[in-house]
């Protein structure tokens, strides 16, 4: 078993580690993280637009007449969140290579605007379509991004840039040194979009088209929590390195559910990333909301007991390190197997519970720390029958988690009763000073 579990760490855990820490990787993931609080601000309008009682009461009736109105936070903010995903990919992006940061997002938004074409109407002039602005644009977003700021670095690395003598101030010397590179970026997706016509969001959505297909299937959903809970049995954060990777396509899915809702057609994909952090990850990852309750009701060990009372506060609100750590389960044969178990069978029946029309897709990103019923109340848009889905996948982790915790809780017991047998002996044992 040791020998297998160091084969999947050599081979595995570590090189998908050090690639969840790849420079544009990273920085993708940071940008998306930077648009987190337009994204959860927006989405929480949709809940005013569309609240969830019955529509025969005047609130949901109010809330319909100023639909327009309540909505144009949400269209600010998450229906075009493309937009603030590029400045955060551009501007961690370019602060990892040590250029200018404020440049690097300046010139990843001009370059993405660039893949827009601007429609004409009457009386009111030139105006962008903003469909491509929100989830639909994103896998746009990081190639601009990446690719205008890789356009920086190469004019820095080769001096093709205008150097400013040392007496001018710096923010004037940094806009100087990148009007090279904004001139060129400029050019080039202007010869792209207006010169050849070239859709480009049409080319990349063909090309994307069945990542995000399969990321929305059984499987698809299966795999990122079988990987999550795998690389935190090594102590490796595995929603970071996951995540990196997987939260572009669930953003996505999060923005065209939203942008369903508003539109009043039928919600589209059943696995955002709030399908996982509320019906799966409950508090936190592998589901160890269902340990900790075990952990009450059941420790005989002095240790767990202890544990088990400190741990479930944070747990509540789905902070579970002192659970990975301290159990710990980590590397603990004994646990690893519910922690990685548990969340594969609870993802499967929510999967089926969404795609079966028992619940309601999420659309709604709720602050990840509200607890699992509230928040997936919430991301749902109001509907009961998440809060009730929530406690059934509690019921089954807390029942799974309950015969391999006793196995581990009698170890420690039988652990601490060795000691305090030896320390007992030893005392006995010592000279009488008297």
């Amino acid at each position: 078993m040791q020998r297998f579990m160091d084969f999947l760490e050599k081979y595995l855990s570590i090189p998908m580690a050090k690639l969840s820490e790849q420079r544009h990787l990273r920085a993708i993931r940071d940008g998306v993280v930077s648009s987190l609080p337009f994204i959860i601000v927006g989405s929480m309008f949709l809940i005013v637009a569309f609240p969830p009682v019955p529509e025969s009461t005047a609130l949901y009736q109010w809330a319909q007449e100023h639909a327009f109105e309540i909505l144009i936070p949400y269209r600010m903010t998450m229906f075009i969140m493309s937009l603030y995903i590029t400045f955060g990919i551009g501007y961690n992006l370019a602060k990892s290579y040590k250029l200018d940061p404020l440049s690097g997002g300046q010139i990843a938004v001009a370059s993405f605007l660039l893949t827009l074409t601007p429609i004409v109407l009457d009386k009111v002039g030139f105006v962008l379509p903003m469909a491509n602005l929100g989830g639909h644009g994103l896998f746009m977003a990081m190639i601009v991004s990446i690719f205008s700021v890789e356009v920086m670095r190469l004019c820095k690395k080769y001096k093709i840039t205008i150097k400013m003598p040392e007496q001018v101030p710096p923010s004037v010397a940094r806009s100087f040194e990148a009007l090279i590179p904004v001139a060129f970026v400029i050019l080039f997706m202007t010869c792209i979009t207006v010169v050849l016509g070239i859709d480009v969001h049409s080319l990349v959505d063909k090309a994307v088209a069945p990542i995000v297909k399969a990321g929305d299937s059984l499987l698809g959903v299966l795999i990122p929590v079988f990987l999550i809970t795998f690389f935190w049995s090594f102590g490796i954060h595995g929603i970071s390195v996951i995540g990196a990777i997987a939260r572009p396509v669930w953003e996505v899915y999060l923005a065209s559910n939203a942008e369903a809702v508003a539109a009043g057609t039928p919600i589209p994909h059943i696995a955002p990333e709030t399908f996982f952090q509320w019906f799966v990850w409950i508090g936190g990852s592998g589901a160890t909301l269902g340990l900790v309750l075990a952990m009450l009701f059941f420790s005989k060990s002095s240790y767990t007991k202890a544990l088990g009372k400190t741990t479930l506060i944070p747990s509540l609100f789905n902070i579970n390190e002192p659970v990975i750590f301290g159990v710990p389960i980590v590397l603990n044969p004994m646990l690893i197997i519910p922690f990685i178990t548990i969340p594969l069978i609870t993802t499967t029946i929510s999967y089926f519970a969404t795609t079966l029309g028992f619940i309601t897709p999420t659309y709604v990103m709720a602050p990840w720390t509200l607890p699992a019923p509230i928040g997936a109340y919430l991301a749902t848009g109001g509907d009961w029958r998440a809060v009730l889905l929530v406690f059934i996948n509690i019921g089954i982790s807390f029942l799974i988690y309950i015969p391999f915790f006793k196995m581990y809780d009698q170890k420690l017991l039988d652990e601490e009763q060795a000691q305090a047998k030896e320390n007992e002996e030893t005392h006995s044992n010592e000279p009488n000073m008297a």
